[in-house]
C-alpha cells in the first residue's frame, strides 16, 4: 500500500496551485481527481476547493490508496421515509447534471444510493442549490411524490433560511432587502428598476473582527438573490469575488442553507429539516 505523502506550506498558495507544484510526475487532472475524490486534507481536514488558501506552516496530506468506488460517494442524510430524501449537499457539487458535469451531482450520488436497495429505484429533484452553496436538498422517490410537492411548491414552503459570513460589519444589525432582479447573458444577476421582486430579511447573528455571521430568511426563491443582497448592502459573501467579496478564507462561498420548512401534503404536516453550518463559519467570526 503506497503511503501518504505529508508536505509542510512554506509560503501562502492556493491548494490546487501547490499541489501541482509538488506532486512532481502527476498530470494536472490527476491532481485535480485527488481533490475530486476527497484524497487531500490540510491539518488533518478534508479539502476540495482548488483555491482553497494555504498558509505558512500548514500541513498538506495526500491520501493515495482511498477508493473512489460509488461506495465512497455518499452523501449526509438528514432525513429520509418511503417518499423522500434530504440530504447535506456539500459546497462545489452540483444538485443536477450540466453540460460540464454528468456523474458528480447530488442526483446522480443518490441514484446510486436508492439502487443499492432496489435496482429499478429513481429519484426526483424537487428543487436545486447552487453548486457552491452547501445545505438542505430534497428529492423525491417518486415522479408523483415529486408532483405533489412542486405543485404549490412556493405556497407551501414556510420558511428557508441561510447562514452566510459576511465581510465586515454592517451598520444595521437586522434589516430587509427588496429589490427587482434581472439577469444578464453571461447569467450575472444584479438588482435594477425592473425584473424579478426579491425580498430577503437578515440578522446579524456573530461578529468578528473581518466578518459577520448573518441569518438570512428570503420571502422569495430567486436565483442568487442573497448574494446580491448582500453585495448591494456592502457587505459580500466572503468567497463570493463573482458577486463583490474580496477575500476567500475558507476557500468557498460561506453560504449554507440550513433549514427548510414547508408543508408535505402526503402525509398532511409541516416538515422542518435542518443541516448545521460549517463549523469553519463560526471560526471567522470569533
Amino acid at each position: 500500500m503506497k503511503k501518504n505523502t505529508v508536505i509542510t506550506v512554506n509560503e501562502e498558495c492556493e491548494l490546487l496551485k501547490f499541489l501541482l507544484l509538488n506532486l512532481k510526475g502527476q498530470s494536472r487532472n490527476n491532481v485535480k481527481a485527488l481533490l475530486t475524490y476527497r484524497q487531500v486534507a490540510v491539518d488533518g481536514e478534508v479539502r476540495t476547493a482548488h483555491n482553497f488558501p494555504l498558509k505558512e506552516g500548514m500541513t498538506v496530506e495526500i491520501i493515495w490508496e482511498k477508493s473512489r468506488g460509488k461506495e465512497e460517494r455518499e452523501l449526509e442524510i438528514i432525513y429520509e421515509d418511503e417518499n423522500i430524501i434530504a440530504v447535506n449537499k456539500p459546497a462545489g457539487l452540483l444538485s443536477i447534471a450540466n453540460e460540464k458535469e454528468k456523474e458528480r451531482t447530488a442526483y446522480h450520488m443518490l441514484t446510486d444510493y436508492v439502487k443499492k436497495k432496489d435496482k429499478k429505484a429513481r429519484v426526483f429533484v424537487v428543487h436545486r442549490l447552487d453548486k457552491d452553496t452547501s445545505g438542505v436538498l430534497v428529492v423525491a422517490k417518486s415522479e408523483e411524490v415529486k408532483l405533489a410537492l412542486q405543485e404549490k411548491w412556493n405556497e407551501n414552503v414556510s420558511r428557508r433560511e441561510y447562514v452566510a459570513v459576511i465581510e465586515g460589519r454592517p451598520k444595521e444589525s437586522k434589516g430587509t432587502i427588496k429589490s427587482y432582479l434581472r439577469e444578464t447573458r453571461t447569467h450575472l444577476v444584479y438588482s435594477a428598476e425592473s425584473g424579478d421582486l426579491a425580498v430577503t430579511n437578515y440578522e446579524v447573528v456573530r461578529e468578528g473582527a473581518q466578518y459577520s455571521m448573518v441569518r438570512v430568511q428570503i420571502a422569495t426563491g430567486k436565483k442568487n438573490q442573497i448574494r446580491v443582497h448582500m453585495q448591494d448592502m456592502g457587505h459580500p459573501i466572503a468567497g463570493d469575488k463573482k458577486y463583490g467579496a474580496k477575500t476567500s478564507p475558507i476557500g468557498r462561498l460561506a453560504l449554507h442553507a440550513n433549514i427548510l420548512e414547508f408543508y408535505y401534503p402526503i402525509k398532511d404536516t409541516m416538515l422542518t429539516l435542518e443541516a448545521k453550518y460549517p463549523a469553519s463559519f463560526k471560526k471567522l467570526t470569533k
